[in-house]
Order: structure tokens, then sequence, then C-alpha cells
């Protein structure tokens, strides 16, 4: 599928969709990495439409991520394209690292008919530079909010991540990943249950 100029995959949901989901891949992996793919096939399988897609550096194999305004105009692109694909009326964004920072900008822009935002790792800071926070545009947004942390994320803690949370005005969940770094699945036999229940998390705060 192609929407606006950008390569985009579509998954449709098992039966009727409950929502649409936006969801963005970060920023050394595009949507075709197995955790975007698993991702997206696993939440249509619970009742969602996902749409992923590549911006623009990826979809051109450049190596470093253009800027922001260029990522949140192809992010808006893709959203106005979505929604006339999905019969879902409920809209979500997200995205994984830097999509979903990318996602809490378009919220905090004020994006007409948002529901709700899902960040899957959210790169607070470098690693190993905490005082470079990526926090100033977060109480800005109203849309409620989930973000899936690793417990041992680099680019920023759950316990990092608490005291902006509660500076924030929107409605906010933190799911801490036990033993997750900013892939999120730790590094054992559990993986892929780690993340079917992530899934499931995601899934289930959806549709509340």
């Amino acid at each position: 599928m192609d929407l606006t100029g950008l390569p985009a995959v579509t998954c449709p949901a098992e039966g009727e969709p409950s929502a649409l989901l936006i969801l963005a891949h970060g920023a050394g992996a595009g949507q075709k990495h197995p955790f975007m793919v698993a991702s997206a096939r696993g939440l249509a399988a619970r009742g969602i439409d996902v749409v992923t897609f590549d911006f623009p550096y990826m979809a051109a194999k450049r190596g470093a991520p253009d800027r922001p305004p260029v990522l949140e105009r192809a992010f808006h692109d893709v959203v106005s394209a979505a929604r006339s694909w999905s019969r879902a009326n409920r809209l979500f964004i997200g995205g994984k690292s830097m999509g979903g920072r990318m996602a809490t900008h378009l919220g905090a822009e004020g994006l007409e008919g948002l529901r709700g935002i899902v960040v899957l790792g959210y790169p607070l800071h470098p690693p190993g530079k905490p005082d470079q926070l990526r926090v100033a545009h977060l109480p800005a947004i109203t849309a409620p909010l989930l973000i899936v942390q690793g417990e041992r994320d680099v680019f920023g803690s759950p316990a990092e991540l608490a005291p902006h949370v509660a500076a924030m005005k929107a409605d906010v969940t933190v799911h801490a990943v036990q033993g997750g770094d900013h892939s999120l699945i730790p590094r054992s036999a559990k993986g892929k249950g780690v993340h079917d229940e992530i899934l499931d998390v995601i899934a289930a705060w959806m549709k509340m």
C-alpha cells in the first residue's frame, strides 16, 4: 500500500475493528523489523486495525533520521490516509522509541479526534545523558497516554519517567516490563511470551 508517497503496510483487524492504530518505527529500523511486524500482526489479531509506515529517510535508505518537522509531517499524512482506509472510528497513534516520541509531538499539537497514544520505549534522554531530557512538549498532551517501558531501559527507566508523568495533565499509564531493556523484551526464553503480554496490555488499554 502506498500512503501519500510513503510505503505503508496495513494489517486489518480480525473481525470488526475496535480501533485504528498508526504505529511508527524507531530510529534505527523500519516497519519491516520483526518487532514492528509482530506487533502489527498481534494487535490486528486482537481486533485492531494497524497501519505501519516508513519515515522518508528510511524509505530513501538514508542513515540519519529526518528532522522532527519532517517526521511529524509524514506522520500527519499517514494518519489522514489511514483514516480513509480503516472502518474504525477510534483513532490511536504510537510507535517504538523515536516513532513513539513523534506520536507524542502530534498529541501535543492537538491532533483532531485522537483517542490515545501508545509509546513503546519512550526515549526520555540519550543513553548516558540524563540531563538531555525530551519532555518540554509533554505537558501539552491532553489525550490518554500508555507508555510501555523496560525497567533496564538506558534511554530512561520507569522510575526516571515518573516525575515527568506526574507533571502531565493527561491520563498516563506506565506499564513497566520486568527485565526489559529498550527493546522491551528480556533476553530470556520467555521473550515471545513477554511480547504477547505487552500486546494484551495495549489492546486492553485501547478498548477502555
